[in-house]
């Protein structure tokens, strides 16, 4: 069995099931535990071959031996290990153990033949492991190893390790991006698929966002890095990765320590299979050799793991496809959400609205009210007041002072302009403010159920007009909302907008729940009521404003997460891209580890049960219980794996349906 305890290895990438530094180096022939096994394995077949062919009976005990040597390298010292330091018996000494044990009884060939097969076992399921991180860690070589950069305006050509932020280089056609960055020169179209999951290019020009990794389209760009190269969005990709399989779920928590209390038990139980009978007057040598048979057929390999392959395989080929799954206890989660809980704006929504209407009161003109609501809301990182003021600036309204300018939390913004307290808020502001809407009210009312977003302007006591601004939904939006219903999941909306707006919004996504009008706060205890009420919730928002509400859910999923610390902190599962249909991957890929653990459980179950029974009243022998034992871990090994190749292509429409304990 591989070791569990990390160890760091290189630039900080975690090793969790290897302790030597092997590596993936490419074919399964070039691990050096596989070679072992060959080696060990060939020597075998010498001593076959010149004890039965050539009759010469003399070279069996030391040709076995040495094979059993070369062969149980990695694993008995792995087992010594764990015993001396942790003291901890694994399934290594109970493999070691048995062979040790039929090495004695004269059974050389078969204690050979364990070795072997239990080396080969373990290295074929190390390989595995490997190649999963392997896959990862490949996404560094979409980075180049060299970048071109500015200097006294002549490029110079450094190694891209020397990168540093504010360095300038140039990204010519068809040539991947050493760093993140911003561009400051040219227009072209970017292939980020690498980093976010999205397969169409992505438009950029002067101060669009760049990342690693990512590949530049028909156009020349001049960047500004704003990270190193050890510090970029592919390289906190792969390490976020290598660390999530550190993070273990419940299921390969319960695993381990069920190994660590089992192991010694099978020990303990053969130890006195082979002692007590004889105390009674039986012979010692078949009991000594239903004990070997014991060691291997209850040895559980494949029961522990059952649940970390699947795990490992999961996470990693998330991260290929532009999503951070932060541990294998959030994978398990995924695979239980039954309800998914959005926010609305820049989650539903592309998060630039647009002003469509605006409405001044009686006596007023239109560029008063545009005008006053702009002055407010310059100084405001909201998107609707980031709306306004964009609509001011292409009107080329002067924006005048704002002085003692206060955000009204859940409210909306407050200032003094022209001497006089001004008001840009939701209606309810102007209503706790005794304001009237008076006239436009019946207005309001009808811009809300049509989804927008009302939004007062007010001065001096005095209601000046009203502006309403539409988000535009994500056109994928309504593609991952009936994939989401079409498997089984409840899906519902919570928002700080009011409930006319976003009732607008989820009648035209087909969204089942929604609660509008919630504060930060609110929104917890409303995902705590779901959880209570429906089970399992996944909370999709920004990360950031949102982070109660992520951290409070079973899952709290960040979006367009590439390049933003916060987002990624602040969630167990983060999505690189903005493409909704990439949650319902994450969704796929948990249901599909869940389920290949639950099947690699039950198949272990039985395997344990039929040869256990079989070792105890003598009708298994060490080679059948040997042949078993390492097919069903490879078996388990290799159902684990197919979680790897669950296809991105899936991601709109395959989520399977949600079925009962699963």
């Amino acid at each position: 069995m591989l070791a569990t305890n990390a160890q760091t290895e290189g630039e900080g990438f975690v090793e969790e099931h290897t302790r030597h530094k092997d590596g993936y180096e490419g074919a399964w022939w070039q691990f050096s535990v596989m070679r072992d096994a060959l080696r060990a394995g060939g020597l075998v077949a010498i001593t076959f071959t010149l004890s039965h062919l050539a009759g010469l009976k003399w070279v069996e005990p030391p040709g076995y031996l040495l094979s059993m040597v070369v062969g149980a390298n990695h694993f008995v010292r792995e087992g010594l290990r764990d015993l001396w330091f942790e003291r901890q018996v694994g399934i290594e000494i109970l493999m070691g153990t048995a062979a040790l044990g039929a090495a004695l009884l004269g059974l050389w060939d078969e204690a050979a033949v364990l070795v072997v097969l239990y080396a080969a076992a373990e290295a074929l399921e190390e390989y595995a492991y490997a190649r999963t991180r392997s896959a990862i860690r490949s996404l560094l070589d979409l980075a180049p190893k060299e970048a071109r950069i500015l200097r006294d305006g002549q490029e110079v050509t450094v190694p891209a390790a020397d990168l540093r932020p504010g360095d300038r280089f140039v990204v010519r056609p068809g040539e991947a991006l050493p760093t993140d960055g911003v561009v400051e020169e040219g227009v072209s179209v970017v292939d980020e698929s690498s980093v976010t999951g999205e397969s169409i290019p992505v438009h950029k020009a002067t101060g669009s966002r760049v990342f690693a990794g990512t590949i530049n389209g028909q156009g020349a760009l001049t960047v500004l890095a704003t990270a190193s190269a050890a510090d970029n969005t592919l390289a906190k990709i792969i390490h976020l990765v290598e660390e999530a399989h550190e993070r273990k779920g419940k299921l390969q928590h319960f695993f381990e320590r069920f190994g660590r209390r089992y192991s010694p038990t099978v020990l303990a139980a053969a130890i006195a299979l082979a002692l007590f009978p004889p105390l009674f007057g039986q012979p010692f040598l078949p009991w000594a050799l239903r004990a070997v048979v014991l060691l291997v057929a209850a040895a559980p390999c494949a029961l522990v793991m059952s649940t970390p392959v699947a795990i490992a395989a999961g996470i990693g080929v998330a991260g290929r496809h532009g999503i951070l799954i932060k541990g294998g206890l959030h994978l398990e989660n995924l695979g239980r959400v039954r309800l998914v809980a959005f926010d609305k704006t820049g989650t539903l929504t592309e998060g630039t609205p647009d002003v469509t209407d605006i409405l001044p009161a009686p006596g007023v003109a239109e560029r008063e009210v545009l005008e006053v609501a702009a002055s407010v809301e310059r100084l405001s990182e909201h998107p609707l007041g980031e709306a306004i003021v964009r609509r001011a600036e292409e009107e080329q309204l002067t924006l005048r002072p704002a002085l003692d300018c206060r955000a009204l939390v859940g409210l909306g913004f407050e200032a003094k302009v022209d001497g006089d307290v001004a008001l840009v808020g939701n209606p309810e502001l102007f209503a706790g403010r005794g304001i009237a809407l008076d006239s436009l009210s019946p207005v309001v009312d009808t811009l809300q159920a049509q989804g927008k977003t009302v939004v007062g302007v007010g001065k001096d006591r005095t209601l000046l007009g009203v502006i309403a601004l539409r988000d535009r939904v994500r056109p994928e939006a309504p593609e991952a909302i009936r994939a989401l219903h079409a498997a089984g999941l409840r899906v519902a909306m919570l928002t700080g907008d009011n409930p006319r707006t976003a009732s607008g919004i989820a009648r035209e996504l087909g969204i089942d729940h929604v609660q509008a009008g919630l504060r930060p706060e609110e929104k917890v205890r409303y995902i705590e009521r779901l959880e209570r009420e429906v089970g399992p919730v996944a909370m999709v928002g920004d990360g950031i404003n949102d982070a109660p509400a992520l951290a409070a859910a079973t899952v709290g999923v960040a979006m367009g997460a590439a390049g933003t610390d916060a987002a990624i902190e602040a969630a167990d599962v983060a999505l690189m891209g903005d493409d909704l249909r990439t949650l319902v991957y994450a969704l796929r890929l948990g249901r599909v580890a869940r389920l290949i653990g639950v099947q690699n459980i039950v198949f272990s179950v039985l395997v344990l049960s039929v040869l256990i029974p079989g070792a105890l009243i003598g009708v298994v022998t060490v080679v059948t219980a040997v042949v078993v034992h390492e097919v069903s871990e490879l078996l388990a090994v290799a159902n684990g794996l197919r979680v790897a190749r669950c296809p991105a292509a899936s991601r709109g429409t395959q989520l399977p349906t949600l079925h009962a304990g699963v």
